[in-house]
């Protein structure tokens, strides 16, 4: 608003300077930028990451499948893992586990389990791929959603942010050139400038 109060004042008035005519454009373009371009961009960024997220959550879900996998024994913690005095809580277990992927092979590895006191021989769900390996669960469609959101208005922010440190940048070049001016100004006037009768 004062971009365009300012471009509004300085319209007319005769003490104007083309600086400052050129400063409220200036401000204009970048409040036009930061109102418009930026939520357009940003809407953009949204729109792409939740077609992309939204396929990926599909294909995940197509090719991952939830196994029941078997306590063959119970496995201490590592040297690495949180220090259970100090770390919040945590109700998984790191247990060896056995079980059947979706085409039938045998598997057997490490897993952390979602038990709090896991024994031999007590079942819990993992998420393979069709041969058996574990991975992670699969992106559902609300997450999916809830990442497109956070990007398009991160895309958003980051282009207003880019407005504005561009607004900055020419905008403190424009002084630096108009103080430069005032200097040669200043050095073509003389030293002696003010001085009654100086030069006659």
């Amino acid at each position: 608003m004062r971009a365009l109060s300012g471009l509004w004042r300085w319209r007319h008035n005769p003490l104007r300077r083309p600086t400052d005519l050129a400063e409220a454009r200036l401000a204009l373009t970048a409040l036009l930028l930061t109102v418009l371009a930026a939520p357009l961009l940003g809407a953009l960024v949204g729109s792409a990451a939740q077609e992309s997220l939204q396929r990926s959550a599909r294909e995940q879900s197509l090719t991952r499948d939830q196994v029941t996998a078997t306590v063959l024994r119970r496995l201490e913690r590592g040297p690495l893992e949180a220090d259970p005095e100090t770390a919040t809580r945590d109700t998984r277990t790191r247990v060896l586990a056995g079980w059947t992927g979706p085409d039938g092979s045998a598997h057997r590895g490490t897993v952390l389990a979602q038990l709090e006191s896991a024994e031999p021989g007590d079942r819990f769900r993992v998420w393979t791929d069709p041969h058996g390996r574990l991975v992670t669960r699969p992106l559902d469609s609300a997450t999916a959603t809830t990442h497109a959101v956070l990007a398009g208005f991160g895309a958003a922010l980051l282009t207003a942010g880019l407005v504005e440190a561009g607004r900055r940048l020419v905008l403190w070049r424009m002084v630096s050139l108009r103080y430069a001016r005032l200097d040669r100004a200043w050095e073509q006037a003389g030293p002696d400038w003010g001085r009654t009768g100086t030069g006659s």
